[in-house]
């Protein structure tokens, strides 16, 4: 059976480790923060000036002053810290965020990602995508493993405009978790109860299948 979006958030939360800075984009990935493993000291990063931020708040403590890069309101940790949007990109472009996590509409076997426009439609501006492709090394990309037609969004190569070229090594969908390498989507693990031959005929981009592939666990 396919992953929920808080599901997704669970199995990424399970690649933080303690003591990383982790950059959060907009969508799934925002619900990571939910998941942080108990006693694990995880710094969140948001691109519009705050290092530490929490979990999503519940009616009794949102603060509508305090907001994410998605505009969302959000928590701060003890700890946490506020600053302007170009400190917080000096960070990003320098390199000192340790894990970003990331959504997108389309992913392809050379690692590239198109996740900021849909050509005729509506768009708010590209954000910190570019930057965060193109300043961090480790990234994880959350996403629907098609659309709602069905279509593959793990192509050979992306038809969408480009985010970052060839800066994509690991894809959670809501059927697998995949590692980009070599031209090839390579399968690490399934949804539980989702088939290897429905990974398979949902994957445009050639697919790297092991012989065993194990069930995720949360």
């Amino acid at each position: 059976m396919a992953l929920t979006r808080e599901q997704l958030a669970q199995r990424v939360a399970k690649e933080l480790q303690d003591g990383f800075y982790v950059n959060l984009g907009i969508g799934i990935p925002t619900l990571v923060a939910n998941y942080i493993p108990q006693g694990m000291q995880v710094m969140l990063q948001s691109e519009n000036g705050l290092l530490g931020m929490g979990e999503f708040p519940s009616e009794e403590n949102i603060d509508a002053d305090l907001i994410n890069a998605g505009k969302q309101t959000v928590t701060a940790v003890a700890g946490a810290s506020f600053f302007s949007s170009a400190e917080s990109f000096a960070m990003i472009r320098g390199g000192h965020v340790d894990l970003t996590v990331l959504g997108a509409f389309e992913v392809d076997v050379n690692g590239s990602i198109a996740s900021w426009m849909i050509p005729g439609k509506l768009i708010k501006g590209m954000g910190g995508a570019m930057d965060l492709v193109a300043g961090a090394d480790n990234i994880i990309v959350t996403m629907m493993h098609a659309d709602k037609h069905g279509n593959s969004k793990l192509l050979s190569q992306c038809e969408l405009p480009l985010t970052g070229y060839g800066c994509i090594k690991r894809v959670m969908t809501d059927l697998a978790f995949m590692e980009i390498k070599d031209g090839a989507f390579h399968l690490l693990e399934r949804a539980p109860g989702v088939s290897v031959e429905e990974i398979v005929t949902k994957t445009a981009g050639k697919l790297v299948v092991p012989d065993h592939v194990p069930e995720m666990t949360f």
